[in-house]
Parts: C-alpha cells; sequence; structure tokens
C-alpha cells in the first residue's frame, strides 16, 4: 500500500524548498509515545510496533477552503499528518498519525461507485472494522459528499514535486476509553497515469508533547 509513493532520487541542494512541521521534515527522524495508543489495550483497532519513524516521502496538500495538510510517509507506509493554516506549517492546528489497514484495486466503474457510496454514508463498517461515524460535517446529513484534492509527493527536498495524486476520502471516527478516539480514513486515489486504488487507514490524534523530531 502507497509503495507508488516512494521513489529515490539525490537529495537536490535546496534544502529548506519544503516546510518542516515542528521538526518533522523528508529525511528526519520522528520519535512517538507509544503511550498515545497503547493506553487503549485491544479496545484500538490502531497497531504500531515501531515508535519510531523514519520519514522516506513527504506530501503537502493545499486546501480548498484554506489551510494545509502536510504528509510524511516512511517506507513501512505509516502516515504521519499535521493540518495547519500556513503552508510553512507554524499554526498546527491538529496531528494524527495513521497506519495502512486494507488496500485494493477496484475492478470497474461500479466497484468505484459502491465505495464512494460507502463514503457519503453516516457510517462505516465491515472490513473486520467496528463501526466508525463520519466525523468531517458531522453525521447529521444521510448522506455527505466527501472532500477532494491534490497531494504533491516528494523524494527530496528540492520543493518539485515527483508525483501527484488525486484523492477522494472521508474521515470516520469512534471513540475509544478515557475519551480516546480512534479515527478511519477512506481514501480513492488517482495517481497520474497510475491504477485507482482505494485505501483504508487507521489513525490516532496526537497531542503534540506525544512527539519529537
Amino acid at each position: 500500500m502507497f509503495s507508488r509513493l516512494f521513489g529515490r532520487h539525490e537529495p537536490a541542494a535546496l534544502a529548506d524548498a519544503l516546510p518542516t512541521i515542528r521538526n518533522v521534515t523528508l529525511g528526519r527522524t520522528v520519535v512517538l509515545d507509544p503511550f498515545a495508543w497503547r493506553r487503549f489495550g485491544d479496545e484500538a483497532r490502531f497497531k504500531l510496533d515501531n515508535d519510531t519513524l523514519v520519514i522516506t516521502a513527504q506530501g503537502l496538500i493545499a486546501l480548498n477552503e484554506g489551510g494545509f495538510v502536510h504528509r510524511f510517509y516512511t517506507d513501512d507506509h505509516v502516515m504521519f499528518q499535521a493540518v495547519s493554516n500556513d503552508r510553512a506549517g507554524a499554526d498546527v492546528t491538529d496531528v494524527t498519525v495513521f497506519t495502512p489497514w486494507a488496500s485494493d484495486y477496484p475492478g470497474g466503474a461500479l466497484d468505484r461507485e459502491l465505495w464512494r457510496k460507502r463514503m457519503t454514508a453516516q457510517t462505516w463498517s465491515g472490513d473486520g472494522l467496528p463501526t466508525y461515524r463520519r466525523l468531517w460535517f458531522g453525521d447529521g446529513a444521510p448522506e455527505q459528499d466527501p472532500v477532494t484534492f491534490w497531494e504533491d509527493l516528494h523524494d527530496d527536498r528540492d520543493g518539485v514535486p515527483d508525483r501527484r495524486i488525486f484523492q477522494t476520502c472521508m474521515l470516520f471516527a469512534r471513540d475509544l476509553p478515557g475519551e480516546g478516539r480512534e479515527l478511519l480514513l477512506a481514501i480513492e486515489m488517482e495517481p497520474e497515469q497510475e491504477a485507482v486504488s482505494h485505501e483504508l487507514m487507521i489513525g490516532i490524534p496526537l497531542e503534540l508533547g506525544e512527539f519529537r523530531a
């Protein structure tokens, strides 16, 4: 999953062309506090055996409504994500970490239509998972259009995207004991000139004190 994101290129000279978010950027190591998820025990589907993330690719998303999403990937397909009000990442509003749960290639137009229908629903269940409720836009409406955006992916720090991926996605969540929350991100990925895929990722929110780089 996400293997198409990771290539290898010689590093470029412009070391500051990509944002650095709370000291996190391509080529650095992020250390997580494992208590952030281990405190939930078997109640959580989120599992991560290694609390040290080596960042080998970086993504940047400019949201239509304003704001930016900064994504940092490992070779094990873990995604560390920060949302900020500015491209430089000085005003971070949300930090999460996601691990892959399932990945599939749709068989055709019908499979894609069914996947998108699931993304519009109030809840997500199945795939060996409990029920998650739609988090984006709330779950009051029976259906809600998913979010779409382009992500620019970088293998080096020259600031020039190595790939672009159009994504259609929706975020769901469920409560965990002790005021915890677990996230489910459903994505349809459309890389330029590559096959469409359907991805499920399980995540948890992080406090700023629960990671360092």
